[in-house]
């Protein structure tokens, strides 16, 4: 019973570890290439990091559902970059993102491998702090423009006729 209840735990962070990451990759793909390259530049001891794969340009197709139920359509195509390299200490890193910049998919892919290590781990999550307050400014510029060009048209206009 003991190790069912071990392995229960075990699985639970394994879910979380797994949500930390996916959360992580979420940002780094975001994130622009000028903060992920002040972010290397920070770092003093810089590990050793190979390519294993990239980064490489390519294709993949986007699917959609209408009314998120319905029967798959294929919605069209989108260009997407990758890359995947190893630190010395030997965490695997992905990096995917949107787009052409190949640079930007492989500083992900570092990024990703450096939050599995504890050594890094600190450093990588003030780089997410940092990409989450640009991204949230962002949002709140965005809307601040869209409710500037608001239009209220349920306006009630009373007359004593």
């Amino acid at each position: 019973m003991e190790a069912v209840t071990t392995e229960a735990a075990r699985t639970g962070e394994d879910a979380q570890i797994i949500a930390r990451r996916r959360e992580s990759m979420r940002l780094l793909a975001r994130a622009t290439l000028g903060e992920l390259s002040a972010a290397w530049g920070a770092i003093g001891s810089k590990p050793d990091v190979a390519p294993v794969r990239g980064p490489e340009t390519g294709l993949v197709m986007v699917r959609g559902r209408m009314g998120g139920g319905g029967a798959p359509f294929n919605l069209g195509e989108a260009t997407v970059s990758r890359a995947t390299v190893r630190l010395a200490t030997g965490e695997v890193g992905h990096g995917q993102l949107l787009g052409t910049d190949k640079e930007r998919a492989r500083f992900a892919a570092i990024f990703d491998a450096l939050f599995q290590n504890d050594a890094y781990r600190a450093g990588v999550e003030a780089l997410h702090e940092r990409i989450a307050a640009r991204l949230d400014a962002e949002d709140r510029r965005k809307a601040e423009e869209t409710a500037a060009t608001r239009v209220d048209f349920f306006t009630m206009v009373r007359g004593e006729d």
